[in-house]
């Protein structure tokens, strides 16, 4: 009801006298004027519409803005709407919006007549022969006398400007090669060779030119909102990707602290105990010897009384034993043997380097997997003979072409298709199955690349890519191509992409070891990721190439 009594006011004739007493109300540069301008079209409301956020804008515009736009989100001030508005047009607003335009004009093009003597009217037509501009009265008068012999036009102000001063004839004909107006005798003079036209003609061929000038510009506009909204929303996933990561980070650095810590403990208690075992040893070997030296000492004193005897008999009786040294122990040179604790040092740190290696691959991979992406493959750049699964995340070679529309941006060679994300900026990551595969491409591309006929995978054609051929030879698509000798067969690979370094490294998942790396590459255009199944000559390569999730557990 309240919107129906504004918008009956806005057509009742108190509102109408309040906006001619108020020029600055209708003039184009006033305060309304800027509140009746759309922000994206930058023109006079056509159809306005409020988003919840409280701005208002063209429904065309709005809606093509959210159109070409993952989500939701206000032109203006940016608030992103978790559901797509139902947009109504604000008929109140449009009402002033019309009024307001329709002023506009008025105050710009109106004429009066030149042939009322008291309270002139405003003129309907200007006659260019007369050189006279009439109200609907006299224009009925003159219509009388000259019928339609003479060129009438929209009321004009300075007819001057319509006249030719040298023949004073209307000025009807542009000459293209002089860009200028002509009249009808300029055409026997200077200009009788020019290539001349109606001036009608010429002005719908420039008004057709700004039309389009107008239509490029406005989707120049809408380009560039597009670009703020691109920017702004991969700036907010690589904070939100620097949070995670920072989080990740911590307990990663944390494990890896107390695993260092945990070797260096098992490392020195291992050391003790070889300490206290040999401590242990030298004392029972000084035991044993402190025995054989008592024992000997026993031997030694007795034989020292009996060579101090003078009983003949005495001598004779002793025991044989005693005329040679008792047995002993056959003691080894005595010295500091550190050969076992070399070792054992050695063995402690060769794991404890294994642990620490193992812990910092593991570190990398989950910081890469921070940046993971959602990939669905894109149906529409898929070769003919490829088939997709349903959800978009798994591609097969299949053995029939199928008729499919032949897109610009679809594979017609090459069994290939690409993701429908793209990224222009910053980090992102993925995972790829290619468990049972002999013969695959995998990596990012370009948005310009070729797509038909045959291509070569290369950065210098816009690919970034590992392949596998004949079931066991890796090769990085470089230029030229580089072996690559791995020790396990990937079952799993990760690609990760940072735009701005330049930087695509390839990942075994489950041996969280790098596959390669490309280097200090530039990146110009949207990056897409790449996959391509190929299926050899016996049929039996028919697995499917599978986008999987990624596991921060793994």
């Amino acid at each position: 009801k309240k919107s129906r009594a504004m918008a009956d006011f806005f057509q009742s004739q108190k509102y109408r006298q309040s906006m001619d007493d108020h020029p600055t109300l209708t003039s184009s540069s006033g305060p309304l004027a800027e509140e009746l301008h759309c922000s994206v079209c930058l023109d006079v409301f056509t159809d306005p519409v409020s988003t919840p956020c409280g701005h208002n804008f063209c429904k065309s515009c709005l809606n093509q803005c959210w159109d070409n736009s993952q989500d939701c989100k206000c032109p203006l001030c940016k608030e992103t709407f978790s559901k797509r508005p139902d947009l109504k047009i604000n008929t109140a607003l449009r009402q002033v919006a019309q009024l307001f335009q329709k002023k506009s004009s008025l105050s710009k093009s109106e004429v009066l007549c030149d042939i009322c003597d008291e309270r002139k009217k405003k003129a309907l037509k200007s006659c260019l022969l007369c050189q006279t501009s009439y109200c609907e009265t006299h224009l009925e008068f003159h219509h009388k006398i000259y019928l339609k012999k003479h060129k009438l036009l929209d009321p004009v102000k300075n007819m001057k400007d319509y006249i030719c001063q040298k023949h004073e004839r209307p000025l009807e004909l542009f000459c293209r090669d002089d860009q200028t107006r002509l009249c009808v005798f300029c055409t026997d003079g200077d200009h009788k060779t020019h290539n001349t036209v109606p001036l009608e003609e010429e002005s719908k061929e420039k008004k057709t030119q700004l039309m389009k000038t107008q239509k490029d510009m406005q989707q120049m506009i809408l380009d560039r909102i597009k670009k703020i909204q691109d920017i702004k929303y991969f700036a907010e996933l690589r904070n939100k990707s620097a949070e995670r990561v920072k989080a990740a980070n911590a307990g990663l650095f944390s494990d890896l602290m107390r695993s260092i810590k945990r070797c260096q403990a098992e490392l020195l208690e291992m050391m003790e105990e070889k300490q206290k075992t040999a401590e242990k040893q030298d004392e029972e070997l000084i035991q044993e010897l402190q025995q054989e030296i008592t024992e000997l000492k026993m031997r030694n004193t007795e034989l020292d009384h009996l060579l101090h005897t003078e009983d003949h008999l005495q001598l004779l009786q002793i025991d044989p034993s005693l005329c040679s040294p008792p047995h002993t122990r056959n003691w080894p040179e005595i010295s500091m043997n550190t050969d076992v604790s070399v070792e054992t040092l050695r063995r402690a740190l060769t794991q404890l380097q294994e642990t620490l290696d193992q812990k910092l691959s593991q570190t990398v991979l989950r910081k890469m997997q921070q940046y993971a992406v959602d990939v669905t493959l894109d149906p529409d750049t898929a070769h003919p003979k490829l088939i997709l699964s349903n959800d978009g995340k798994q591609v097969r070679h299949g053995d029939i072409k199928h008729e499919l529309p032949d897109y610009p941006e679809r594979f017609n060679y090459s069994a290939s298709v690409l993701g429908k994300e793209g990224f222009l900026s910053g980090r992102f990551y993925f995972e790829v199955q290619l468990k049972g595969k002999s013969q695959w491409d995998l990596g990012v591309a370009r948005e310009s690349i070729n797509r038909k006929g045959k291509i070569r995978v290369s950065p210098q054609d816009g690919f970034w890519a590992v392949a596998l051929r004949n079931g066991n030879e890796y090769w990085a698509c470089a230029d030229p191509c580089v072996y690559l000798s791995l020790r396990v067969k990937p079952q799993k690979v990760g690609v990760f992409v940072d735009y701005e370094e330049g930087l695509v490294t390839f990942y075994d998942v489950e041996s969280r070891s790098q596959i390669y790396s490309f280097t200090a590459q530039s990146f110009t255009n949207r990056l897409y990721s790449y996959f391509c199944p190929f299926s050899d000559d016996t049929g039996k390569d028919s697995a499917p190439m599978i986008i999987s999730p990624v596991n921060y557990n793994e």
